[in-house]
Protein backbone atom coordinates (compact mmCIF):
# COMPACT_ATOMS: atom_id res chain seq x y z
CA UNK A 1 0.00 0.00 0.00
CA UNK A 2 1.33 3.51 -0.94
CA UNK A 3 1.62 6.90 1.38
CA UNK A 4 -1.08 7.39 -1.00
CA UNK A 5 -3.05 4.91 -0.28
CA UNK A 6 -3.14 5.09 3.15
CA UNK A 7 -4.27 8.64 2.80
CA UNK A 8 -7.41 7.78 1.40
CA UNK A 9 -8.06 4.84 3.29
CA UNK A 10 -7.79 6.96 6.19
CA UNK A 11 -10.12 9.44 4.83
CA UNK A 12 -12.44 6.59 4.53
CA UNK A 13 -12.00 5.49 8.01
CA UNK A 14 -12.99 9.06 9.35
CA UNK A 15 -15.58 9.08 7.30
CA UNK A 16 -16.70 5.99 8.46
CA UNK A 17 -16.73 7.30 12.09
CA UNK A 18 -18.49 9.58 11.44
CA UNK A 19 -21.60 7.97 10.32
CA UNK A 20 -20.73 6.00 13.40
CA UNK A 21 -21.03 9.69 15.47
CA UNK A 22 -23.98 10.60 13.28
CA UNK A 23 -25.94 7.54 14.74
CA UNK A 24 -25.21 7.27 17.91
CA UNK A 25 -25.44 11.35 18.46
CA UNK A 26 -29.47 10.41 17.41
CA UNK A 27 -29.62 7.36 18.93
CA UNK A 28 -28.74 9.52 22.55
CA UNK A 29 -30.48 12.66 21.00
CA UNK A 30 -34.15 10.07 20.87
CA UNK A 31 -33.36 8.20 24.15
CA UNK A 32 -36.69 9.38 25.49
CA UNK A 33 -38.69 9.17 22.09
CA UNK A 34 -41.83 7.42 22.19
CA UNK A 35 -41.27 4.32 19.78
CA UNK A 36 -38.24 5.67 18.60
CA UNK A 37 -35.96 2.87 16.94
CA UNK A 38 -32.13 3.32 17.60
CA UNK A 39 -29.78 2.98 14.42
CA UNK A 40 -26.61 0.32 14.68
CA UNK A 41 -23.31 1.31 12.38
CA UNK A 42 -21.95 -1.80 10.68
CA UNK A 43 -18.38 -1.80 8.99
CA UNK A 44 -16.98 -3.13 5.82
CA UNK A 45 -13.99 -3.88 4.63
CA UNK A 46 -12.79 -2.71 1.46
CA UNK A 47 -9.79 -4.76 -1.02
CA UNK A 48 -8.34 -2.62 -3.58
CA UNK A 49 -7.73 -6.16 -5.91
CA UNK A 50 -9.99 -7.87 -8.29
CA UNK A 51 -10.68 -11.52 -8.72
CA UNK A 52 -9.22 -11.69 -11.75
CA UNK A 53 -5.76 -10.28 -10.49
CA UNK A 54 -5.52 -12.37 -7.17
CA UNK A 55 -3.26 -14.13 -6.06
CA UNK A 56 -2.15 -15.20 -2.91
CA UNK A 57 -1.04 -12.97 -0.92
CA UNK A 58 -1.82 -9.78 -2.90
CA UNK A 59 -5.07 -9.08 -1.27
CA UNK A 60 -4.78 -5.14 -0.28
CA UNK A 61 -7.19 -3.87 1.95
CA UNK A 62 -7.93 -0.07 0.46
CA UNK A 63 -10.86 1.09 2.75
CA UNK A 64 -13.63 1.09 5.13
CA UNK A 65 -17.73 1.95 4.57
CA UNK A 66 -19.76 2.12 7.24
CA UNK A 67 -23.46 0.68 6.32
CA UNK A 68 -26.65 2.07 8.90
CA UNK A 69 -29.02 -0.64 10.05
CA UNK A 70 -31.98 -0.05 12.27
CA UNK A 71 -34.05 -3.10 13.86
CA UNK A 72 -37.37 -1.63 13.77
CA UNK A 73 -38.41 -4.97 15.10
CA UNK A 74 -36.78 -4.44 18.42
CA UNK A 75 -38.94 -4.49 21.31
CA UNK A 76 -38.97 -1.39 23.75
CA UNK A 77 -39.69 -1.27 27.30
CA UNK A 78 -43.58 -0.58 27.62
CA UNK A 79 -44.06 1.90 30.21
CA UNK A 80 -47.43 3.08 31.86
CA UNK A 81 -49.04 6.10 31.10
CA UNK A 82 -51.03 8.54 32.44
CA UNK A 83 -52.65 8.97 28.90
CA UNK A 84 -55.83 7.08 29.15
CA UNK A 85 -55.32 6.93 25.15
CA UNK A 86 -52.15 5.94 24.88
CA UNK A 87 -51.17 2.47 22.91
CA UNK A 88 -48.05 0.51 23.19
CA UNK A 89 -47.48 -2.34 20.77
CA UNK A 90 -46.55 -5.91 21.82
CA UNK A 91 -45.15 -7.79 19.28
CA UNK A 92 -44.34 -7.07 15.21
CA UNK A 93 -47.00 -5.13 14.07
CA UNK A 94 -46.93 -1.05 13.45
CA UNK A 95 -50.04 1.34 13.80
CA UNK A 96 -51.16 1.89 10.50
CA UNK A 97 -51.55 6.31 10.10
CA UNK A 98 -51.82 9.14 7.81
CA UNK A 99 -50.30 13.01 7.43
CA UNK A 100 -52.41 15.48 6.99
CA UNK A 101 -52.67 17.42 4.52
CA UNK A 102 -54.12 21.40 3.78
CA UNK A 103 -56.51 23.05 6.35
CA UNK A 104 -59.59 21.65 8.26
CA UNK A 105 -62.42 22.86 6.53
CA UNK A 106 -65.78 22.61 8.17
CA UNK A 107 -64.60 20.14 11.34
CA UNK A 108 -63.21 17.38 8.37
CA UNK A 109 -59.65 17.15 7.64
CA UNK A 110 -57.79 16.02 4.30
CA UNK A 111 -55.29 13.51 4.54
CA UNK A 112 -52.41 12.53 1.95
CA UNK A 113 -52.84 9.13 0.59
CA UNK A 114 -49.60 7.80 1.36
CA UNK A 115 -49.95 5.34 4.01
CA UNK A 116 -47.41 5.74 6.80
CA UNK A 117 -46.75 2.88 9.66
CA UNK A 118 -45.45 4.38 12.95
CA UNK A 119 -44.79 2.07 16.38
CA UNK A 120 -45.66 5.67 18.32
CA UNK A 121 -48.67 5.26 19.77
CA UNK A 122 -49.09 7.77 22.46
CA UNK A 123 -52.52 9.31 20.94
CA UNK A 124 -54.69 11.98 21.80
CA UNK A 125 -57.96 13.79 20.29
CA UNK A 126 -57.50 16.50 18.32
CA UNK A 127 -60.61 19.83 18.09
CA UNK A 128 -61.85 17.64 15.09
CA UNK A 129 -61.91 14.43 16.98
CA UNK A 130 -59.31 12.73 14.79
CA UNK A 131 -56.72 10.45 17.00
CA UNK A 132 -53.27 12.48 16.20
CA UNK A 133 -49.58 11.18 17.85
CA UNK A 134 -47.17 13.43 19.32
CA UNK A 135 -45.51 13.42 15.76
CA UNK A 136 -48.75 14.66 13.90
CA UNK A 137 -50.17 11.32 12.55
CA UNK A 138 -53.62 10.28 12.70
CA UNK A 139 -54.68 7.01 13.83
CA UNK A 140 -56.39 4.63 11.18
CA UNK A 141 -58.47 1.72 11.63
CA UNK A 142 -61.84 0.26 10.66
CA UNK A 143 -64.71 2.38 11.60
CA UNK A 144 -68.53 1.23 12.88
CA UNK A 145 -71.46 2.71 11.69
CA UNK A 146 -73.26 5.03 13.48
CA UNK A 147 -76.60 3.74 13.27
CA UNK A 148 -76.26 -0.30 13.22
CA UNK A 149 -72.30 -0.69 14.82
CA UNK A 150 -71.62 -2.71 11.88
CA UNK A 151 -67.98 -2.54 11.44
CA UNK A 152 -66.50 -1.22 7.64
CA UNK A 153 -63.59 -2.99 6.11
CA UNK A 154 -62.24 -0.09 4.84
CA UNK A 155 -59.11 1.47 6.37
CA UNK A 156 -60.17 4.88 7.11
CA UNK A 157 -58.56 7.79 9.89
CA UNK A 158 -60.90 7.08 13.21
CA UNK A 159 -62.80 9.88 14.17
CA UNK A 160 -65.08 10.38 17.73
CA UNK A 161 -66.93 13.54 16.76
CA UNK A 162 -70.44 13.68 16.92
CA UNK A 163 -70.72 10.15 18.62
CA UNK A 164 -74.53 9.14 19.15
CA UNK A 165 -75.84 6.72 21.46
CA UNK A 166 -77.49 3.73 19.92
CA UNK A 167 -80.17 1.93 21.44
CA UNK A 168 -79.35 -1.31 23.04
CA UNK A 169 -80.46 -4.80 22.27
CA UNK A 170 -84.12 -5.76 23.59
CA UNK A 171 -83.46 -8.28 26.67
CA UNK A 172 -86.58 -8.48 28.42
CA UNK A 173 -90.58 -7.13 28.13
CA UNK A 174 -92.28 -6.18 31.56
CA UNK A 175 -96.38 -6.43 31.28
CA UNK A 176 -98.10 -5.17 34.38
CA UNK A 177 -101.61 -4.53 35.34
CA UNK A 178 -105.51 -5.92 34.63
CA UNK A 179 -106.83 -7.99 32.47
CA UNK A 180 -110.48 -7.63 31.47
CA UNK A 181 -112.67 -10.79 31.64
CA UNK A 182 -114.81 -9.03 28.54
CA UNK A 183 -112.74 -8.19 26.29
CA UNK A 184 -109.34 -8.77 24.57
CA UNK A 185 -106.19 -6.61 25.33
CA UNK A 186 -103.91 -5.74 22.50
CA UNK A 187 -100.56 -4.25 23.00
CA UNK A 188 -97.46 -2.97 20.76
CA UNK A 189 -93.76 -2.53 21.66
CA UNK A 190 -90.98 -1.67 19.70
CA UNK A 191 -87.94 -4.22 20.24
CA UNK A 192 -84.22 -3.27 19.11
CA UNK A 193 -82.21 -5.82 17.17
CA UNK A 194 -78.11 -6.52 17.80
CA UNK A 195 -77.63 -3.82 15.18
CA UNK A 196 -79.92 -0.95 17.15
CA UNK A 197 -82.81 -1.27 14.81
CA UNK A 198 -86.27 -0.84 15.79
CA UNK A 199 -89.08 -3.95 14.94
CA UNK A 200 -93.02 -3.11 16.44
CA UNK A 201 -94.27 -6.41 18.37
CA UNK A 202 -97.60 -7.26 19.07
CA UNK A 203 -98.54 -9.10 22.08
CA UNK A 204 -102.14 -9.79 22.19
CA UNK A 205 -104.22 -11.46 25.10
CA UNK A 206 -108.00 -12.85 24.35
CA UNK A 207 -110.55 -12.75 26.36
CA UNK A 208 -110.55 -14.53 29.86
CA UNK A 209 -112.70 -17.64 29.98
CA UNK A 210 -113.36 -19.24 33.38
CA UNK A 211 -113.91 -22.82 34.92
CA UNK A 212 -114.73 -24.29 38.00
CA UNK A 213 -113.10 -27.65 39.29
CA UNK A 214 -115.02 -30.33 40.96
CA UNK A 215 -113.69 -28.77 44.52
CA UNK A 216 -115.21 -25.52 43.66
CA UNK A 217 -111.86 -23.56 42.94
CA UNK A 218 -112.04 -21.40 40.33
CA UNK A 219 -109.80 -20.70 36.99
CA UNK A 220 -109.35 -17.87 34.61
CA UNK A 221 -107.33 -18.29 31.68
CA UNK A 222 -106.07 -15.99 28.41
CA UNK A 223 -104.48 -16.90 25.59
CA UNK A 224 -101.29 -15.00 24.66
CA UNK A 225 -100.38 -14.80 20.95
CA UNK A 226 -96.92 -12.54 19.70
CA UNK A 227 -96.84 -11.49 16.76
CA UNK A 228 -94.77 -8.86 14.55
CA UNK A 229 -96.90 -5.77 14.57
CA UNK A 230 -95.51 -4.48 11.46
CA UNK A 231 -95.44 -7.12 8.87
CA UNK A 232 -97.30 -5.11 6.66
CA UNK A 233 -94.38 -3.18 6.67
CA UNK A 234 -91.62 -4.57 8.48
CA UNK A 235 -90.95 -7.81 6.99
CA UNK A 236 -87.16 -8.19 8.81
CA UNK A 237 -88.36 -9.63 12.17
CA UNK A 238 -90.31 -12.79 12.36
CA UNK A 239 -91.74 -14.78 15.45
CA UNK A 240 -90.29 -18.38 16.12
CA UNK A 241 -93.65 -20.42 15.86
CA UNK A 242 -93.01 -21.92 19.18
CA UNK A 243 -92.92 -18.95 21.09
CA UNK A 244 -95.68 -17.34 19.57
CA UNK A 245 -98.84 -18.69 21.73
CA UNK A 246 -99.09 -19.40 25.34
CA UNK A 247 -102.17 -19.62 27.74
CA UNK A 248 -101.69 -18.22 31.32
CA UNK A 249 -103.91 -19.67 34.13
CA UNK A 250 -105.18 -17.23 37.27
CA UNK A 251 -106.68 -18.00 39.69
CA UNK A 252 -109.92 -16.35 41.77
CA UNK A 253 -108.33 -14.28 43.92
CA UNK A 254 -106.09 -12.46 40.45
CA UNK A 255 -102.60 -14.20 40.84
CA UNK A 256 -101.11 -16.17 38.14
CA UNK A 257 -101.38 -20.05 38.57
CA UNK A 258 -98.80 -21.49 35.66
CA UNK A 259 -97.55 -20.62 31.99
CA UNK A 260 -98.57 -22.99 29.24
CA UNK A 261 -97.33 -23.70 25.84
CA UNK A 262 -99.12 -24.02 22.56
CA UNK A 263 -99.10 -27.37 23.26
CA UNK A 264 -100.74 -27.48 26.63
CA UNK A 265 -97.20 -28.30 28.28
CA UNK A 266 -96.76 -26.14 31.95
CA UNK A 267 -93.78 -24.55 31.33
CA UNK A 268 -94.07 -22.67 34.94
CA UNK A 269 -95.85 -23.30 38.02
CA UNK A 270 -93.64 -22.75 40.78
CA UNK A 271 -95.20 -20.31 43.81
CA UNK A 272 -92.68 -16.83 43.95
CA UNK A 273 -90.87 -17.51 40.71
CA UNK A 274 -91.21 -15.09 37.65
CA UNK A 275 -93.28 -16.17 35.18
CA UNK A 276 -91.62 -15.43 31.49
CA UNK A 277 -92.83 -16.15 28.05
CA UNK A 278 -89.77 -16.57 26.25
CA UNK A 279 -90.02 -14.94 22.36
CA UNK A 280 -87.66 -15.91 19.82
CA UNK A 281 -87.21 -13.68 17.14
CA UNK A 282 -85.03 -13.89 13.44
CA UNK A 283 -84.43 -11.29 11.43
CA UNK A 284 -83.40 -11.14 7.71
CA UNK A 285 -81.65 -7.44 7.82
CA UNK A 286 -77.88 -8.84 8.92
CA UNK A 287 -79.19 -8.89 12.61
CA UNK A 288 -78.78 -12.13 14.87
CA UNK A 289 -81.19 -13.51 16.03
CA UNK A 290 -82.37 -12.95 19.44
CA UNK A 291 -84.53 -14.25 22.75
CA UNK A 292 -86.82 -11.51 24.61
CA UNK A 293 -88.62 -12.92 27.97
CA UNK A 294 -92.07 -11.28 28.31
CA UNK A 295 -92.18 -11.08 32.54
CA UNK A 296 -96.01 -10.95 33.29
CA UNK A 297 -95.13 -11.11 37.05
CA UNK A 298 -94.80 -13.32 40.01
CA UNK A 299 -96.39 -17.37 40.25
CA UNK A 300 -99.17 -16.94 43.29
CA UNK A 301 -99.03 -12.74 43.13
CA UNK A 302 -101.28 -10.30 41.70
CA UNK A 303 -98.13 -8.15 40.99
CA UNK A 304 -97.52 -7.89 37.16
CA UNK A 305 -99.87 -9.23 35.59
CA UNK A 306 -103.73 -10.32 37.26
CA UNK A 307 -107.37 -10.22 37.09
CA UNK A 308 -108.35 -8.87 40.11
CA UNK A 309 -111.02 -6.07 39.51
CA UNK A 310 -109.41 -4.09 42.32
CA UNK A 311 -106.31 -3.61 40.07
CA UNK A 312 -107.93 -3.68 36.55
CA UNK A 313 -105.66 -0.78 35.40
CA UNK A 314 -104.90 -0.97 31.19
CA UNK A 315 -101.87 -3.40 31.03
CA UNK A 316 -98.90 -1.64 29.62
CA UNK A 317 -95.42 -3.22 28.28
CA UNK A 318 -91.87 -1.51 29.34
CA UNK A 319 -88.41 -2.58 27.31
CA UNK A 320 -85.62 -2.84 29.12
CA UNK A 321 -83.64 -1.04 25.87
CA UNK A 322 -81.29 1.95 26.46
CA UNK A 323 -82.64 4.36 23.74
CA UNK A 324 -80.84 7.68 24.85
CA UNK A 325 -77.63 8.71 26.90
CA UNK A 326 -75.36 11.53 26.74
CA UNK A 327 -71.72 10.62 25.07
CA UNK A 328 -68.89 11.26 27.85
CA UNK A 329 -65.77 10.27 25.91
CA UNK A 330 -63.69 7.53 24.29
CA UNK A 331 -61.36 4.09 25.57
CA UNK A 332 -58.95 2.55 23.95
CA UNK A 333 -59.43 -1.73 24.40
CA UNK A 334 -56.61 -4.03 24.13
CA UNK A 335 -57.96 -5.80 21.34
CA UNK A 336 -58.40 -2.37 19.49
CA UNK A 337 -61.70 -1.72 20.32
CA UNK A 338 -62.45 2.33 20.47
CA UNK A 339 -65.07 2.64 22.82
CA UNK A 340 -67.97 5.11 23.95
CA UNK A 341 -68.97 5.71 27.34
CA UNK A 342 -72.33 7.46 27.95
CA UNK A 343 -73.65 8.93 30.80
CA UNK A 344 -75.82 5.66 31.49
CA UNK A 345 -72.95 3.48 31.95
CA UNK A 346 -73.20 1.71 28.63
CA UNK A 347 -70.06 1.59 26.22
CA UNK A 348 -70.64 1.74 22.33
CA UNK A 349 -68.05 0.17 19.43
CA UNK A 350 -66.87 3.83 17.91
CA UNK A 351 -63.91 1.59 15.72
CA UNK A 352 -61.44 -0.62 15.89
CA UNK A 353 -57.43 -0.17 15.24
CA UNK A 354 -55.56 -1.57 12.47
CA UNK A 355 -52.24 -3.08 12.86
CA UNK A 356 -49.82 -3.91 9.80
CA UNK A 357 -46.76 -6.17 9.45
CA UNK A 358 -44.27 -6.96 7.09
CA UNK A 359 -42.14 -9.66 5.74
CA UNK A 360 -38.95 -7.43 5.60
CA UNK A 361 -39.89 -4.71 8.84
CA UNK A 362 -35.97 -3.68 8.37
CA UNK A 363 -36.48 -3.16 4.92
CA UNK A 364 -39.28 -0.23 5.76
CA UNK A 365 -37.48 3.55 4.93
CA UNK A 366 -37.38 5.88 7.88
CA UNK A 367 -39.16 9.27 7.67
CA UNK A 368 -39.77 12.07 10.57
CA UNK A 369 -41.34 11.35 13.35
CA UNK A 370 -40.93 7.51 14.32
CA UNK A 371 -42.53 6.94 11.03
CA UNK A 372 -42.19 4.40 8.31
CA UNK A 373 -43.49 3.90 4.82
CA UNK A 374 -43.01 0.88 2.56
CA UNK A 375 -40.45 -0.24 -0.19
CA UNK A 376 -39.83 -2.91 -2.23
CA UNK A 377 -37.30 -4.39 0.13
CA UNK A 378 -39.62 -4.30 3.12
CA UNK A 379 -42.57 -5.61 0.76
CA UNK A 380 -46.31 -4.68 1.21
CA UNK A 381 -48.46 -4.27 4.68
CA UNK A 382 -50.19 -6.92 5.60
CA UNK A 383 -53.00 -5.15 7.71
CA UNK A 384 -56.00 -5.90 9.94
CA UNK A 385 -57.15 -6.43 13.02
CA UNK A 386 -55.36 -6.69 16.29
CA UNK A 387 -53.62 -9.95 16.69
CA UNK A 388 -54.00 -10.74 12.96
CA UNK A 389 -50.89 -11.79 10.54
CA UNK A 390 -48.83 -11.74 14.08
CA UNK A 391 -49.12 -8.06 14.56
CA UNK A 392 -49.15 -8.91 18.29
CA UNK A 393 -51.05 -7.17 21.37
CA UNK A 394 -52.03 -3.96 22.52
CA UNK A 395 -50.94 -2.67 26.40
CA UNK A 396 -53.63 0.23 27.02
CA UNK A 397 -52.34 3.35 29.11
CA UNK A 398 -49.16 2.73 27.89
CA UNK A 399 -46.03 3.41 25.45
CA UNK A 400 -43.27 2.10 24.14
CA UNK A 401 -40.04 3.18 25.00
CA UNK A 402 -36.67 3.95 22.63
CA UNK A 403 -34.93 1.19 22.26
CA UNK A 404 -31.78 3.01 22.71
CA UNK A 405 -28.93 1.67 25.38
CA UNK A 406 -27.64 4.95 26.54
CA UNK A 407 -24.81 2.90 28.41
CA UNK A 408 -23.56 1.12 25.35
CA UNK A 409 -24.01 4.21 22.69
CA UNK A 410 -22.10 6.17 25.21
CA UNK A 411 -19.20 3.27 25.72
CA UNK A 412 -19.48 3.00 21.25
CA UNK A 413 -18.90 6.97 21.17
CA UNK A 414 -15.68 6.60 22.90
CA UNK A 415 -14.35 4.10 20.94
CA UNK A 416 -15.30 6.16 17.64
CA UNK A 417 -13.85 8.58 18.93
CA UNK A 418 -10.30 7.21 19.30
CA UNK A 419 -10.97 5.49 16.30
CA UNK A 420 -11.47 8.97 14.23
CA UNK A 421 -8.47 10.12 16.06
CA UNK A 422 -6.49 7.16 15.19
CA UNK A 423 -7.21 7.75 11.55
CA UNK A 424 -6.47 11.28 11.75
CA UNK A 425 -3.18 10.32 13.48
CA UNK A 426 -2.68 8.05 9.96
CA UNK A 427 -3.10 11.23 8.09
CA UNK A 428 -0.82 13.41 9.99
CA UNK A 429 1.96 10.47 9.81
CA UNK A 430 1.65 9.80 5.88
CA UNK A 431 1.62 13.40 5.73
CA UNK A 432 4.96 13.66 7.82
CA UNK A 433 6.35 10.77 5.42
CA UNK A 434 5.45 12.54 1.94
CA UNK A 435 7.29 15.90 3.22
CA UNK A 436 10.25 13.51 4.29
CA UNK A 437 9.66 12.03 0.76
CA UNK A 438 9.66 15.53 -0.91
CA UNK A 439 12.65 17.10 0.97
CA UNK A 440 14.62 14.15 -0.49
CA UNK A 441 14.94 15.76 -4.08
CA UNK A 442 15.52 18.89 -2.40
Amino acid sequence: MSIFNALTTADAGMNAQSTAFTNLSNNIANSQTVGYKASDTSFQDYVSNNLSSYSSGQAVSDGVGAVTTTQTQAQGTISTSTNSLALAISGNGFFDVSEASGQATSGTESFSDQQYYTRNGDFSEDKNGYLVNTSGYYLDGYMADSTTGTLSDQLTQLNVSNVTFRPTETTTLTQTGGLSSSAATDMTQTVYDSTSQAHSLSVDWSALTSSTATDGTTTYSSTVTVANAASSTDSTMAVASDSSSYTVDFDSSGNILDVKDSSGNVLNSTTGSTATLPITLSYTNGAAGQTVDLNIGTIGSSSGTTTATENSTTPTLTSDSATSATYEGISMESDGSVMATFSNGDTQLVGKIALSSFKNADGLMAVDGQSYVATAASGSATTGVVGANGTGTLETSSTESSTTDLTSDLSSLIVAQEAYTANTKVITTANSLLQSTIAMIQ
